[in-house]
């Protein structure tokens, strides 16, 4: 049989654990939307892949155990886990969480331990990714939604090809509406190892891919930004001292006011600049190590 399969999705299970370099606010999809929405587009499976936790796959079965609407949709467990260089990884089919922090070798040692498939998420993003190392995964993700740059999953897809990688989609869903963004299909029977079977022998391939719109990841943003805001202020302090006042002042304004077209402007800024950062870094072979520092003024000189 034929499972429309949805790889790449968080649920609000994920908060608090993305790590000490994020906010901690990182989705607020419920269960009971999660599976609403995956009922609706009539997926036959969803893999749920919160930050370095196996929280939210329990409760999704616990949930669906109530509820007899949901139960041909199948859930399986996975997690999206950040290696030592705070590159990310997933981990299908997992029975007990991988901690964070370990290198990527460790990490893929503990999920072939389990039996599991790893995959490189975003592997060409300007942050979080594991480039050139992806190779040491079973699959690459070679579409991602929210890899709006476009350079970063073009570079991705001439990776997989060049290393004749099996390749799937993802929509790394973070608000409801891009659950399903990206659906595979995988030749299988509906359950764990089965699924896990087809994957390691590239019995699957991607159905639909498609990219976040602009208001669902000013959605995203919105929601990490007006929970974290504590965070945020922390991290200003430490990282941008001598533009406290500045950042500090623009994140007041933004909170007072999320809605105001002015970011609709800023994003497509951000957005042209992080274009001109991925040519350079994906096809010109500048070295991407600057992007780790997060420092907003090298940032800005490298995409002009």
């Amino acid at each position: 049989m034929i499972i429309k399969t949805e790889l790449h999705c968080h649920n609000l299970f994920s908060n608090f654990h993305v790590g000490d370099k994020e906010a901690p606010y990182d989705c607020d999809i419920s269960i009971r939307d999660q599976l609403e929405r995956s009922f609706h587009l009539g997926l036959g499976a969803i893999f749920v892949t919160n930050h370095n936790t196996l929280d939210g796959y329990r409760q999704l079965l616990q949930y669906k155990k109530n509820h007899s609407k949901f139960q041909n949709i199948e859930v399986y467990p996975a997690e999206e886990i950040t290696t030592d260089t705070g590159a990310h990884v997933l981990a299908y089919g997992i029975h007990d969480a991988i901690k964070p922090g370990m290198t990527l070798d460790e990490i893929i040692d503990q999920v072939k331990s389990q039996g599991g498939v790893s995959s490189a998420p975003h592997p060409f993003s300007l942050l979080d990714a594991l480039r050139d190392d992806a190779k040491k995964c079973d699959m690459v993700e070679v579409f991602n939604s929210n890899n709006i740059d476009i350079l970063s999953n073009a570079k991705a897809t001439q990776f997989a090809m060049d290393n004749k990688m099996i390749q799937v989609s993802g929509s790394d869903s973070h608000v409801l509406s891009t659950l399903g963004r990206c659906v595979n299909l995988i030749d299988s029977e509906n359950n764990l190892d089965s699924i896990l079977y087809s994957m390691k022998h590239g019995k699957i391939e991607i159905l639909q891919t498609g990219y976040a719109l602009q208001n669902e990841t000013l959605d995203h943003l919105k929601y990490k930004i007006h929970n974290s805001k504590d965070y945020l202020i922390d991290y200003i302090s430490e990282h941008y001292p001598h533009a406290k006042w500045l950042l500090t002042f623009l994140l007041k304004i933004y909170d007072m006011n999320q809605n105001s077209h002015v970011w609709a402007l800023f994003y497509k800024i951000a957005l042209f600049l992080m274009k001109r950062i991925s040519q350079k870094i994906n096809f010109q072979n500048h070295d991407p190590g600057f992007m780790k520092d997060r420092n907003l003024t090298t940032m800005f000189k490298m995409a002009l």
